[in-house]
């Protein structure tokens, strides 16, 4: 049973925001945001750079926390809490203060009172054994406030971004009736699945690193590994120094971390890329370790692969070309890196807000 047509604008509450990557997505999809959150100072900057001034609270969300009881009835809550507590590439640590954030998220849930929310995080959280009682615990704490809430794990390429991103988005709906919520929601979603462009595709239009229209950002030398750890594909295992990963130009790029901007800032082969090239440099290498015709040593890479740029690094997270970011060279690959990708969130705000306008 769907919910009466709203009449008025959609508004929404957005929380731990970070360079606003998600509220783009948000916004294209009609909704306007009259709260947003962010601890860190240059993420904050570039928000307000891109977005309404008078929105954006500068300020941990502990202390900004009763303020949102001003917007009491807004129609959304959504955000991305910190996932270092949850992430496998990290600790996985459920003692991370970050991991109670996603309480804390919650807790303005109850205070706001929203028609529905959205929070993004980690697919750990929505799938692992580990995190089962996290999970539940969570779930119960939505019911108890009034929410049928339910994860849904996406995958980024199958909703038009160049990148293997798999993240879940815990939808909650306030006084759901529907006994087929969770089916009707993955309908609303699924519906927008979009095959994503290759990455040559994606990134050629903005041409070479060090033009005008793609400044070359990031210089971090390229190693070998002395010791390299194989791995069936050249683009999967760790056979350079540092966590940079080559990107395999004819696919996707692998999930862009927050620690970009040196050693472990993904890199391409840029003749390659435009064509001067025939095959990926990291392909024959890693052929010739596989086959043993090629012993491997501490040595600089060829200067034909190098890190992805800013502009590139933002357009495969599928911000504008034109949105500006605030802060070093490094601040500025930690918001890209932090960020929910544009067009995913779109595609989960578009599904949530036809969901309680009763289009289902």
């Amino acid at each position: 049973m769907g919910v009466a047509r709203m009449t008025h604008d959609i508004t929404a509450v957005s929380l731990f925001t970070g360079a606003g990557g998600m509220d783009i997505g948000f916004e294209r999809a009609g909704v306007r945001i009259v709260f947003a959150n962010e601890l860190m100072k240059e993420a904050a900057d570039t928000y307000n750079s891109n977005h309404s001034t008078g929105v954006m609270v500068n300020d941990d969300i502990y202390k900004v926390i009763d303020h949102v009881n001003t917007f009491h009835g807004a129609d959304l809550v959504f955000g991305g809490p910190p996932c270092q507590g949850f992430s496998v590439a990290g600790k996985m640590d459920p003692d991370d203060a970050r991991s109670k954030l996603i309480f804390t998220f919650l807790d303005v849930v109850e205070r706001v009172e929203p028609r529905a929310f959205v929070m993004e995080n980690v697919k750990a959280l929505g799938i692992l054994e580990k995190w089962e009682p996290v999970r539940k615990k969570y779930l119960e704490r939505a019911r108890e406030l009034g929410y049928d809430c339910v994860p849904f794990v996406l995958d980024s390429t199958e909703y038009g971004v160049s990148q293997k991103r798999e993240r879940v988005f815990f939808i909650g709906i306030r006084e759901n009736q529907d006994p087929f919520y969770e089916y009707h929601m993955s309908c609303l979603i699924e519906r927008q699945k979009e095959k994503a462009p290759i990455i040559r595709d994606l990134l050629y239009s903005l041409g070479r690193a060090g033009t005008d229209m793609n400044p070359n950002t990031c210089t971090a030398k390229i190693t070998f590994a002395t010791r390299p750890i194989m791995r069936k594909s050249p683009y999967s295992g760790m056979y350079f120094n540092g966590q940079g990963r080559p990107i395999d130009v004819d696919g996707y790029a692998n999930t862009l971390p927050a620690s970009m901007g040196g050693n472990k800032t993904p890199f391409i082969d840029e003749e390659y890329l435009y064509g001067d090239a025939k095959e990926d440099w990291v392909v024959s290498y890693h052929k010739g370790l596989i086959d043993g015709t090629i012993v491997p040593e501490f040595k600089e890479a060829p200067k034909r692969l190098r890190r992805i740029t800013i502009h590139e690094a933002a357009r495969i997270q599928t911000f504008p070309d034109s949105y500006v970011f605030c802060g070093n060279k490094g601040k500025i690959y930690t918001q890209i890196g932090n960020a929910v990708p544009s067009k995913l969130a779109e595609v989960v705000a578009r599904a949530t807000t036809r969901y309680i306008d009763g289009g289902y």
